[in-house]
């Protein structure tokens, strides 16, 4: 990552990811309330998630890059996982080592505010690794990718989220921007349909990934699993396609995200 896309990173997600959702919930200060309808109404909108943090982390050093509200890292830390948090802005670190204490557990102080790009850990120093919609950010995706490995013990299992390049949304913008003679304005509109702060800004940076683009991105790992995974809602004429229709089935075949589960 460029030195002013770095600092660019840490100013517009030290608004958290999942504010917008806080506001619509009406969260105005935090508080074990306060976050757990924030968790409720988080785990429903992504139901799948659940799924994905079914691992035996009791005991186990945990990283999580890309720290948002905090709901996956404060899970995985009840589920008594020796869990360390990284994030690239203060905000989202913050609110990480607040949700530990307010919920007495351990591993504040394993909150650190860090790049992905040069990770400050040594070696295989963890047994589990969770990045969830955050690498794609980064400017550097394979160097991202690379560090993970590089940081994941032998017998390691990563779990990451990147935006698929492939889905529908994608698809369906591309044409449109192309029928409509705009494909040079296509990029900063097509991140402004998936990560935007309060004023409307899109965030700097966003890479899209197809499933060839993750075999070549993680082929340093022994195994690797890719599900497509989230959906929009979509209106044609005046039926409407609510998006809880369409998770289990067009959300598996042409979903925003793609979930990476990679075995080291």
């Amino acid at each position: 990552m460029t030195e002013p896309l770095e600092t660019s990173n840490a100013e517009f997600w030290n608004e958290l990811c999942g504010s917008g959702l806080a506001r619509s919930l009406g969260i105005e200060e935090i508080t074990p309330d306060s976050l757990r309808r924030f968790d409720e109404a988080y785990l429903a909108f992504y139901p799948y998630l659940e799924e994905y943090l079914d691992e035996p982390v009791e005991a186990k050093n945990v990283l999580e890059i890309g720290l948002g509200f905090g709901t996956l890292g404060q899970r995985l830390a009840e589920r008594g996982a020796v869990y360390h948090g990284l994030d690239i802005a203060q905000g989202p670190v913050e609110m990480m080592r607040e949700r530990l204490r307010l919920a007495g557990l351990p591993g504040a102080e394993r909150v650190r505010k860090g790049s992905a790009l040069e990770m400050p850990y040594e070696d295989g120093s963890f047994d589990y690794v969770w990045s969830i919609g955050c690498l794609h950010h980064t400017g550097d995706l394979p160097r991202a990718v690379s560090e993970v490995r590089r940081v994941l013990g032998d017998d390691g299992r990563a779990v990451v989220m990147l935006y698929n390049r492939r889905s529908l949304r994608q698809l369906s913008q591309k044409l449109r921007a192309r029928l409509a003679g705009r494909r040079g304005k296509l990029d900063e509109h097509l991140r402004s349909l998936y990560d935007t702060n309060e004023a409307g800004e899109a965030a700097p940076h966003t890479d899209y990934v197809s499933r060839s683009d993750v075999r070549r991105l993680f082929a340093g790992f022994e195994r690797v699993r890719v599900d497509a995974r989230n959906f929009d809602n979509y209106a044609f004429g005046p039926v409407r396609l609510p998006r809880e229709l369409t998770l289990g089935n067009l959300g598996r075949v042409a979903g925003l995200d793609l979930y990476i589960v990679a075995d080291a």
